[in-house]
């Protein structure tokens, strides 16, 4: 297999397991070097000769978030980080495109995480795309004289770089579909919301779409947190100067501070996708309600057990409803009617099912109605696997979907999720991973749209099975309190 590749700003050599072959840490912007840090991502550096492809290039600027892990970036890394990888079994192929953009709370991930290794569903016959873009307060912090949503500004370079250059590995530039989870599910809303019309992608899987988004007031808000523990004024030239792991530091500190006080402000992190007029301007539930985006195909999800993830080790004395519903700006009538519709639900489960519901499942279910409503083509899923691990406290909570969908059971957050032997994941995976590239490739996942009238949901467990408005209750609930007609 030739592993060599021209793209429009050099030529790269990747590497090949004999099926599939790999190019990584392929520039699609400039290195964040100087202002470059705070502003739009500017053109890829051309360079002579042949690059080598067969290694990731560096993460983004970002502080360790997995205790006991070691970090993905330190000072001094190579501020060539705004990169792609590229996995595809046939260079000369014509095959449709699933380009990925990891979670992490805009305030890390990598696309260099070995649980993103693309190989699996390049086998099934697309290329994949995995997607550095810039988190922290370089990628959503508040600049003055800078765009916002720089990290989606990011993104959308990457589905530049895509439709420029992914024929020559193979890829059909005209069949795109993006995908993400978490907080890349965000990105995926925001870009079909805001960007559908662009032409850069034609179809979007978004894996817990989370509800991380705000006005530009509070945008500003968060960035004084930040900036003025650091004594800095929120501007290229003030920022400019200050050290990565400086900001790392203040935006920390904003975030306990808003923790302190969870009600004042729209998000429980200091960053998300900020309502600028350009990248979006309304959410995207109400975008696509009204029509945003009626030629992109959509698949939306979530995971059963959403919260858990978040409040398995948190004491009883932590797990408050009424509080809860308080910080989450919820009128406090919910908690009531959330116990009515669960009779017996104890103030444990509640927490944990309430906190899921607005995070997660509620924002998946209204994006999945809105384009529905619209006329488009929309499905809707639930992941209701249940992980072993932790005694069954986990259930089938955020983030267990990813390895499934990249069918790779040894990385090491996986093995966290999924301990060491599982004997449903290959049945479970294959599926999943059919169903998304079977969408990538026609538009159709192998179940029914959602649709107002029967509101179908594919469920991945094993069994497989279909069913109609699986979270009937929350759904009504949050109907009655936030209607969006």
């Amino acid at each position: 297999m030739d592993r060599v590749v021209r793209t429009e700003h050099g030529a790269v050599q990747g590497d090949s397991d004999g099926e599939v072959l790999s190019f990584k840490g392929v520039p699609y912007a400039a290195p964040l070097e100087g202002p470059r840090r705070f502003q739009a991502p500017a053109t890829p550096v051309r360079w002579d000769g042949l690059r080598d492809a067969t290694r990731f290039g560096s993460s983004v600027p970002q502080p360790a978030m997995l205790p006991g892990a070691p970090p993905v970036w330190r000072p001094g890394d190579d501020p060539d980080c705004l990169t792609v990888n590229v996995w595809t079994p046939d260079r000369g192929g014509h095959l449709p495109v699933m380009v990925w953009f990891h979670g992490g709370a805009y305030l890390g991930g990598t696309a260099a995480a070995s649980g993103f290794d693309g190989t699996k569903l390049a086998r099934a016959g697309v290329v994949v795309v995995t997607v550095n873009y810039r988190v922290g307060y370089e990628g959503f912090g508040w600049v003055e004289d800078a765009p916002n949503n720089r990290g989606i500004l990011d993104q959308l370079a990457a589905l530049r770089w895509v439709r420029d250059n992914i024929i020559s590995f193979g890829g059909n530039p005209d069949s795109v579909t993006i995908f993400g989870e978490s907080a890349g599910a965000v990105s995926v809303a925001a870009l079909v919301a805001g960007s559908g019309r662009r032409g850069l992608f034609r179809r979007a899987i978004a894996q817990s779409p989370a509800a991380m988004y705000l006005d530009e007031d509070e945008a500003r808000k968060v960035g004084e947190l930040v900036t003025g523990s650091l004594g800095v004024p929120a501007t290229t030239a003030g920022l400019v100067d200050t050290k990565a792991e400086d900001l790392h530091a203040a935006q920390q500190r904003a975030q306990d501070e808003m923790n302190r006080d969870r009600a004042s402000w729209t998000n429980g992190v200091p960053y998300g996708v900020v309502f600028d007029g350009e990248v979006l301007s309304e959410l995207p539930w109400v975008a696509l309600r009204n029509g945003a985006a009626p030629a992109v195909d959509l698949i939306t999800g979530y995971n059963r057990d959403e919260g858990s993830l978040f409040t398995a080790d948190l004491p009883d004395d932590a797990r408050d409803p009424d509080q809860l519903a308080a910080g989450l700006r919820i009128p406090p009538e919910m908690v009531a009617e959330y116990r009515a519709a669960h009779p017996g639900i104890g103030d444990r489960e509640l927490h944990t099912l309430l906190l899921g519901d607005q995070l997660f499942r509620i924002p998946a279910v209204w994006t999945a109605e809105a384009h529905a409503a619209a006329g488009a083509r929309s499905y809707l899923y639930q992941f209701s696997w249940e992980s072993p691990q932790r005694g069954g406290a986990l259930g089938a909570c955020h983030g267990l979907d990813v390895p499934f969908t990249f069918g790779v059971a040894d990385d090491p957050l996986a093995r966290q999720l999924l301990g060491e032997d599982s004997a449903d994941f290959e049945e479970l995976s294959g599926a999943l991973r059919e169903a998304w590239v079977s969408f990538a490739t026609t538009g159709d996942p192998g179940w029914p749209a959602h649709e107002p009238a029967d509101r179908m949901a594919r469920i991945f467990d094993v069994p497989i099975s279909v069913a109609s408005d699986p979270i009937a209750a929350s759904r009504e609930i949050w109907s009655r309190h936030f209607p969006r007609d």
